[in-house]
């Protein structure tokens, strides 16, 4: 709040080492942003691990999955108070390589296949944010700060674009969230609502004017309608419950992402914020759920879990409601808000159109969830 009051940005600079007429220096960013989003990690974190107590217990490798959970947790605190791409990179990979070893933790063969899928897709953004350091070699500096208007500026940010529409799991690179849910539920929550898949959604809030300058959000509106729509569409056809919510998890990126190409970033900023609270709340009232049934994710054997705890089943609907922007939750203060600002511009009526019928789909299979558990 002090932050928010004062207008205060804290930066800190620490020189690591001098290479080829570069100075190597590792930044930090404390402002108003980086420590909101960071006490929402550490709140949902925490509760995560209370929950992990539980889901857990009888685990033969309880003591691996938290400290892996514990790495997770580090690698996007490191993520999101860096101030250049050479400390983002470490918290970046850092991300990638702890959700391979938890999506694969149970070490069957649906757990390998998805943490490869994980892997291997994830591996193109890395691969991208690597390919733009080594170009701002050339300028001799790592921090995206100011802006130029050159070609290989141009190229830097398409990189950092690629790399963010990878880890948030935009099209066509959609297979791997999905795939993901072969890990255990408490990581799932982790990862749906605060961590892993919000990065690519940070990092361009973090850079949105240099997208807007460069005229990026032309494209990222488009992928951000098919993904919103694709989703929202699957979603009503699955019966597996974690995907379901998966689904929905890439569905509201999508919005996320709708709202970065209309430049409305604080919008989508606060979207990140609500949807990662009432998004850990379902995924922990899924775990629950499953918990209850003996670890079976499909929809069409729980039955009403209203019988066994009536408190699980108002916590999943309040957080399904909340989902579908139902007045007075906070899906409804940020998403629908969202929406009201698209509907008061003069855009396309074809894409405003497809937003209504992805909306609407969003609705429809959250009711449809609430119907079933």
């Amino acid at each position: 709040i002090l932050f928010m009051y004062l207008n205060m940005n804290i930066y800190m600079e620490w020189s690591l080492f001098f290479f080829n007429g570069m100075n190597i220096n590792f930044y930090l960013i404390m402002d108003f942003y980086s420590i909101i989003f960071s006490s929402f990690v550490l709140y949902i974190s925490s509760s995560v691990f209370m929950f992990s107590n539980i889901y857990m217990k009888s685990d033969k490798f309880n003591l691996r999955f938290v400290f892996l959970l514990m790495l997770f947790i580090l690698s996007m605190l490191m993520l999101i108070f860096s101030g250049n791409l050479i400390s983002i990179l470490l918290g970046w990979d850092g991300l990638g390589l702890v959700s391979f070893l938890l999506v694969m933790f149970y070490m069957n063969k649906s757990s390998l296949s998805g943490s490869l899928l994980t892997v291997i897709i994830n591996r193109i953004g890395d691969i991208s944010l690597i390919l733009s350091i080594v170009m701002l070699m050339n300028f001799g500096q790592f921090s995206l700060m100011f802006m130029l208007t050159d070609i290989k500026w141009i190229l830097i940010m398409s990189l950092i674009f690629l790399s963010a529409m990878t880890k948030s799991a935009q099209m066509p690179f959609s297979a791997w969230l999905p795939a993901a849910m072969a890990a255990p539920t408490p990581v799932s929550s982790l990862v749906h609502s605060s961590t892993l898949v919000t990065a690519g959604v940070y990092l361009m809030i973090r850079y949105n004017e240099m997208f807007m300058f460069y005229e990026l959000n032309n494209y990222l509106l488009w992928i951000s309608l098919i993904t919103m729509f694709m989703s929202g569409l699957s979603a009503n056809f699955e019966f597996d419950l974690k995907k379901i919510i998966a689904l929905s998890t890439l569905s509201q990126l999508s919005v996320m992402f709708f709202s970065l190409s209309m430049g409305l970033w604080k919008l989508a900023y606060f979207h990140l914020l609500t949807h990662a609270l009432f998004k850990a709340l379902m995924f922990l009232c899924a775990g629950s759920v499953m918990n209850g049934y003996y670890g079976n994710q499909d929809v069409r054997f729980k039955g009403s879990s209203i019988n066994n705890s009536i408190f699980i089943a108002l916590c999943m609907n309040t957080s399904l409601l909340a989902l579908s922007g139902m007045p007075f939750l906070s899906g409804f203060y940020s998403k629908d808000m969202i929406l009201e600002k698209f509907f008061s511009m003069d855009m396309n009526l074809f894409i405003m159109l497809i937003l209504v019928i992805s909306t609407s789909l969003t609705v429809c299979y959250s009711f449809r969830l609430m119907m079933y558990v």
